[in-house]
């Protein structure tokens, strides 16, 4: 065995291109720092192995289907997906308490409650909190505008119409798609929110 140091960059173009043994080396030289990662979330050795496994079952098919495009930081790319199966893990063992919003207006935000309270749920509200903030700077400025409004400053479609200046049926309009924009950024992104 050669004692070069193959970059992470270089493993992945091999494995794409059909080298088994490089998606080896990567999962050798990062299973540690993963496993523990996964490890502090779920505190569980079981669990934590069942989500390390399906964590390179999402790589590989991931890389077969040629649609990794990270430019080279597998390491974050690997976390994340091993981040996001952690929060699906809560979500679907029901440890993470579900919060039902009788209105449409808005389902995906009614699981950022001050009602998460321990260190699991902690993590995973302000995780979904900077993800969905994120995606939300992506959206249009009107559309972007009414959610922080009637998200962040909680104010009513009658408030959003008179400070924007358009009809309350405008403002309902452009919450609307932006509901529908946001929904779409976070299946593209795969943010784990609720069932």
């Amino acid at each position: 065995m050669h004692k070069l140091k193959l970059q992470d960059s270089v493993l992945v173009s091999r494995y794409i291109k059909g080298d088994e043994r490089a998606l080896e080396i990567l999962i050798n030289r990062h299973k540690q720092k993963i496993y523990s990662f996964i490890m502090s979330k779920v505190l569980d050795r079981e669990i934590a192995e069942d989500i390390f496994q399906d964590t390179f079952i999402k790589v590989i098919n991931t890389l077969k289907r040629g649609v990794y495009n990270e430019e080279g930081k597998f390491l974050p790319w690997v976390m994340r997906i091993a981040h996001n199966l952690v929060i699906d893990h809560f979500r679907k063992s029901n440890r993470m308490q579900m919060f039902n919003n009788k209105t449409d207006d808005f389902d995906i935000f009614s699981i950022i409650s001050d009602d998460v309270l321990n260190v699991e749920k902690k993590m995973i509200k302000s995780q979904i909190e900077e993800d969905v903030r994120s995606l939300i700077d992506k959206l249009p400025e009107d559309q972007k505008e009414v959610l922080k409004m009637r998200m962040y400053r909680d104010m009513s479609f009658k408030e959003i119409s008179e400070s924007t200046g358009v009809s309350i049926n405008t403002a309902l309009g452009r919450m609307r798609y932006a509901l529908i924009n946001l929904r779409k950024l976070i299946d593209k992104h795969e943010i784990v929110l609720i069932n």
